[in-house]
């Protein structure tokens, strides 16, 4: 073994614990990296491998009913290849056992020939019989979605029912199915596996209890290669218009797939954005520890040279120094990023249903987190080892010029009363203000990843907090198959435990602006609401207008549009029409593209009746049961749904999986606050010991000496964390820009609670490091520590 590496291992086993503290560092910013984005791109290969192997369609459109020639005539579309039409409908469903209310869709698939697009792929069962279409006891045979089957425990052989146009009938189940329209369970854009189920039934018996034979409502396209989607869907839209249709879109809006590119999109700002910046602090902390230690070997150094060693051959040392403590910290991030990238792809299995959906970690992933962190680690390191082997041998072999002291900033402003002790550690933290405030900057960089870290989880509480805790204010929310009379509500207000009622109108529309056109929606609310309110992102209730239109700023953004400006609204449902409304105001909210006026006024707009869609209800304690059980007998009922069933759902899935993958990164940030501040103390120890020895040589106590050294770090902790809860703040509203879409935007919500974990990481690990350094201070061995400067 050559001379340079016994020197090497020598060197990590004096400082193995500030090299452990920094390889976990680096654990935490690989391990951050690839937990992440290896479970995002697992979820992304299975997407695009469904896609192509259940033949996703391309463009979609929903329409009243239009005959099935209307379809044929598609093709005929310049960059159509394939049109599938369907029936379906949206129904109530019984469970036994189940008291909550549950929405079920009804997809009509043709049982005698394989679907060409959407395919349905049973994995347990039987797939549904051709020929089979309604048994003589009005049964009707159903392949039922995985994820509602799991949630409700139905198996091959189970039976639900359904109330189909207003007729309870038995759905038997055959099999249980999946298909790449119906990844993510969602009503409404929330993850709802128990409340919402996809039932595929035969189309001929779908079509006959809805008058539908020779009929559909829905469509499906499949584009040649190259084609233009957006020549396809405005196409698509005027031939379809006659037959009460919507508008077309194309994959980006189709629910299932937006809400999955969302998630790949959200999860690789958060799988970028953390690390990155956890690698950094390494690289900071690597930077700090390797100059200030080649600073202690000067000597060394000097000596090294006079014997004939080239610079580079030195630097090259002190790199490999760098590289094991990397590779090392590499290794384990490797390792723990493996496992855990597989915890969250599992988690991602309970809601993004797939045939085939496996954890796998990419060597070209691995690949780049190692190549960011040895390239971080080399960057922040290089300039410092290569100023201290450039010095010349004589110049090398001198100590240090000593310091110039004076009288501190605080005692020329005047300020008396100052012990010894306290004018020392003041007069040493100004001599070096470069490197008092890199001290206080990493502390501080220290404090603000552990607030980004448990950000999420804080915006996440308060987006189920103000969803379901000021905005929506209702126990249960009924809607109707269609507009109907306002006066429903009397009858409503009848039903067992209903305390009050609020109506609302609904209405889904194109918004059209100076140059952009959004599909969206208007929805009307009583003039002062208190069950359905419109809460903005700080929290304000704020009242829909009478005279004009409360836009979301999103929306008014993307249009271009300001308060003032009037916009174009064409309506896509009963009679179409195009309304000029002018903008009254904007609002910030957390989810949508909408938009808000009184219903009353909504109604006039449309030249329709004292009409309503929905009502919001507030009920006694305790009663809900019975309304629901009631409800079911409303004539035109779409379904209602429950406000503590969804959040239960909300809570126990999406945040839940928020939470867990935010613990993570809280969990990594923690550690790399603990390596930030441990290492701090050492530095300072190392720098400083002959200093300490020098006074211990002079009488001061063991006592006074560590009081010297360890009342630093305190004032370096207490300046940095208000410094720290500051630059939280700002990467906080950097990620949330960077993570915001058309549809979403997370609140900038940091609790008391992240604040005081963030705190109480640094504190609790600047006690930590004292206790070493106290230690290690005393047991110092004075003649060795004095002769370092001979």
């Amino acid at each position: 073994m050559r001379a340079l590496d016994r020197k090497l291992l020598r060197d990590l086993a004096r400082m193995w614990s500030q090299a452990a503290t920094i390889a976990l560092v680096v654990a935490s910013g690989v391990g951050g990296w690839l937990t992440s984005l290896s479970a995002v791109d697992s979820l992304a290969a299975a997407r695009d491998r469904y896609y192509v192997e259940g033949r996703f369609a391309d463009v979609f459109a929903e329409l009243v009913r239009a005959p099935r020639d209307v379809a044929d005539a598609l093709l005929a579309v310049p960059g159509v290849a394939d049109v599938q039409p369907t029936v379906e409908r949206l129904v109530r469903v019984e469970v036994d056992g189940v008291v909550d209310p549950i929405i079920g869709r009804l997809v009509g698939v043709d049982t005698r020939r394989a679907r060409r697009l959407n395919r349905v792929d049973v994995r347990a069962g039987q797939p549904l019989e051709a020929g089979a279409a309604l048994r003589g006891d009005g049964t009707i045979d159903a392949l039922v979605s995985a994820a509602f089957a799991d949630a409700h425990r139905l198996r091959p052989g189970s039976t639900v029912h359904a109330l189909v146009n207003g007729r309870r009938r038995a759905l038997a189940i055959r099999g249980i199915a999946l298909s790449p329209e119906h990844v993510f369970a969602q009503l409404g854009g929330a993850p709802d596996v128990r409340g919402y189920g996809v039932f595929w039934v035969d189309e001929r018996a779908l079509a006959a209890a809805y008058d539908m034979d020779g009929a559909f409502d829905h469509v499906s396209i499949r584009l040649a290669p190259g084609a233009d989607e957006a020549a396809v869907v405005a196409e698509t839209t005027r031939r379809l218009a006659p037959w009460g249709a919507r508008d077309a879109h194309g994959r980006a809006d189709q629910p299932s797939n937006r809400m999955l590119a969302d998630e790949i999109r959200e999860q690789r700002v958060l799988g970028t954005v953390l690390p990155v910046i956890f690698l950094a602090v390494a690289a900071f902390l690597l930077n700090v520890v390797v100059s200030r230690l080649v600073a202690t070997q000067r000597e060394q150094i000097a000596a090294l040279k006079a014997l004939g060693y080239p610079n580079a051959t030195i630097a090259a040392h002190y790199l490999k120094l760098v590289g094991l403590i990397v590779l090392a910290g590499l290794a384990l991030g490797v390792a723990v990023g493996d496992v855990l990238g597989a915890m969250l792809t599992r988690l991602y299995a309970e809601f993004f249903r797939f045939p085939s959906f496996e954890h796998r970690l990419a060597p070209g992933l691995v690949a780049t987190g190692a190549a960011v962190a040895l390239g971080t680690a080399l960057v922040g390191t290089l300039n410092a080892i290569w100023a201290t082997v450039r010095l010349p041998p004589a110049e090398a072999m001198h100590a240090p010029a000593p310091g110039h002291y004076r009288p501190t900033l605080v005692e020329r402003l005047g300020v008396h009363g100052l012990g010894t002790a306290q004018r020392m550690i003041l007069r040493n933290m100004e001599r070096r203000p470069w490197r008092t405030a890199l001290s206080v900057g990493g502390v501080a960089t220290a404090v603000a990843i552990v607030i980004v870290g448990g950000f999420v989880r804080d915006a996440m509480d308060a987006i189920v907090q103000s969803a379901f805790g000021r905005a929506l204010r209702a126990d249960v929310v009924v809607w109707m198959a269609d507009p109907v009379d306002d006066a429903t509500r009397h009858a409503i207000a009848r039903l067992p435990g209903v305390i009050a009622v609020e109506s609302g109108r609904d209405v889904a529309v194109r918004f059209v602006g100076a140059h952009r056109v959004e599909r969206g929606q208007v929805r009307g609310r009583v003039a002062v609401p208190d069950l359905n309110r419109i809460v903005d992102v700080d929290g304000r209730v704020v009242v829909p207008p009478d005279d004009g239109l409360l836009m979301t700023d999103r929306l008014a953004a993307k249009l271009g549009l300001a308060v003032g400006d009037t916009v174009r609204i064409e309506v896509l449902e009963g009679a179409r029409r195009t309304l000029e409304v002018p903008i009254a105001g904007t609002v910030r909210e957390t989810m949508g593209l909408n938009a808000y006026i009184e219903r009353r006024a909504l109604n006039r707009l449309l030249g329709e009746g004292d009409v309503a869609t929905q009502y919001a209800l507030a009920v006694e304690r305790g009663a809900e049961p019975r309304l629901l059980e009631a409800a079911r007998g409303l004539p035109r009922l779409a379904g209602t749904f429950s406000k503590a069933t969804l959040e239960r759902n909300m809570r126990e899935v999406s945040a839940r999986n928020v939470r867990i993958m935010s613990t993570i990164m809280t969990v990594f940030a923690a550690v790399i606050a603990v390596g930030v501040v441990y290492n701090n103390a050492r530095i300072a120890l190392a720098e400083r010991t002959w200093e300490l020895a020098s006074l211990r040589v002079l009488g001061f106590t063991r006592a006074e000496v560590s009081a010297l050294l360890l009342g630093e770090q305190a004032l370096v902790i207490a300046a940095a964390l208000p410094l720290g809860l500051v630059l939280g703040r700002v990467l906080v509203h950097g990620i949330v820009g960077l993570l915001a879409s058309d549809r979403f935007e997370f609140p900038v919500e940091i609790l008391p609670r992240t604040d005081a974990w963030a705190a109480s990481c640094v504190v609790v690990a600047g006690i930590a490091s004292a206790l070493v350094v106290r230690r290690r201070v005393d047991r110092l061995d004075l003649v060795a520590a004095l002769k370092t400067r001979e």
